[in-house]
């Protein structure tokens, strides 16, 4: 086979794992993800982390992808790469970004090295998701002022919980969960990405110790900040300060009235009873969330039931397959 025919076979894999949701991720040339990235060119970059550099890959078709290119650290590289491929292979929700492929080689380059050209291997190691166009949640966030309608939170928060308790399910521990790990799709439908730090789980497990307190300020459970424990309820202490942003453009409120005041005089003589009795309960759930002892946290499963029960006076409905997961959770409990 020429190369010609290889690279668009390539390009025709990866077209078809974007557009075939039932696909596994593929296994994809660096030279591909290299070409439809511009040679990674700060032009098409858009995000930047600890572990790496997100792109903007564009193929033949016009169709987009982001490429995430682990950086080069030798005590971490296979470690973030595999964690990710870990936590990723299987995962399919409607609230996580779409995991399309992956590439991993490693390239042999003449470097100067002590006067002397020498062969220096490097590792390429790079995943591929779906592309989402409105960017992360954090660029969303405002007091009720301003910014998103009301209806648009919601349906966030909602999105977010059901993700979350559904990597739960799989028992997987994100770790880092925080608004710019949120991204929006194009109906501003949230999707939890970058597995970087996250944890899998085995049945007998319940917790994990880390000594690597990798995380963000303000999103970090303080059993994780202090001792480096590990629990569900790790990522529950962050979805509450995720709420709490989503409805007052920060985390440190802890006073339901003051939410529920602040979206009243938003809505003003427009105001909804049902919208309030909405606002009043994600701030609850938001407050519980963060309690300092992940005993007092609740778990997701419970935070979907109260969420949606509480939405069947609106014209919200229950999809069938949150009441599948829902149902399934609680069966795990027993």
């Amino acid at each position: 086979m020429t190369d010609g025919v290889e690279d668009s076979e390539e390009i025709a894999a990866l077209e078809k794992a974007l557009v075939d949701e039932t696909m596994d991720p593929v296994d994809i040339p660096f030279s591909l993800l290299k070409s439809i990235t511009g040679n990674f060119s700060e032009a098409q970059e858009i995000g930047r982390g600890g572990f790496g550099v997100v792109y903007k890959g564009v193929l033949p078709s016009g169709r987009t992808v982001a490429v995430k290119q682990l950086f080069e650290r030798y005590e971490i590289l296979d470690k973030t790469f595999d964690s990710e491929i870990d936590c990723l292979a299987g995962l399919k929700h409607k609230n996580t970004v779409r995991f399309l492929g992956y590439s991993s080689e490693t390239q042999y380059l003449r470097r100067l090295c002590d006067g002397k050209l020498q062969w220096v291997a490097k590792r390429q190691r790079l995943l591929c998701f779906e592309y989402l166009p409105k960017g992360c949640l954090a660029g969303y966030l405002s007091d009720a002022s301003c910014g998103l309608h009301w209806s648009t939170r919601y349906q966030i928060i909602k999105g977010i919980c059901e993700g979350i308790h559904y990597l739960h399910q799989h028992r997987i521990i994100h770790r880092d969960l925080k608004p710019q790990n949120v991204l929006l799709d194009d109906n501003m439908i949230p999707k939890i990405a970058d597995f970087g730090l996250s944890r899998h789980l085995s049945e007998s497990q319940s917790r994990d110790i880390t000594e690597n307190k990798f995380g963000t300020m303000g999103y970090m459970a303080p059993e994780f900040f202090n001792k480096g424990e590990i629990t569900f309820k790790t990522d529950v202490y962050s979805l509450g300060a995720i709420i709490m942003d989503i409805l007052m453009g920060q985390k440190e409120c802890s006073d339901v009235k003051e939410v529920v005041e602040s979206w009243t005089d938003k809505f003003g003589t427009s105001k909804s009873h049902t919208s309030l009795e909405e606002v009043k309960l994600c701030a609850e759930i938001g407050i519980k969330c963060r309690n300092y002892d992940p005993r007092n946290r609740p778990a997701t499963w419970s935070i979907i039931h109260g969420i949606l029960d509480e939405a069947e006076i609106s014209n919200w409905s229950v999809t069938s397959d949150v009441a599948t997961s829902t149902e399934g959770q609680v069966q795990s409990l027993k």
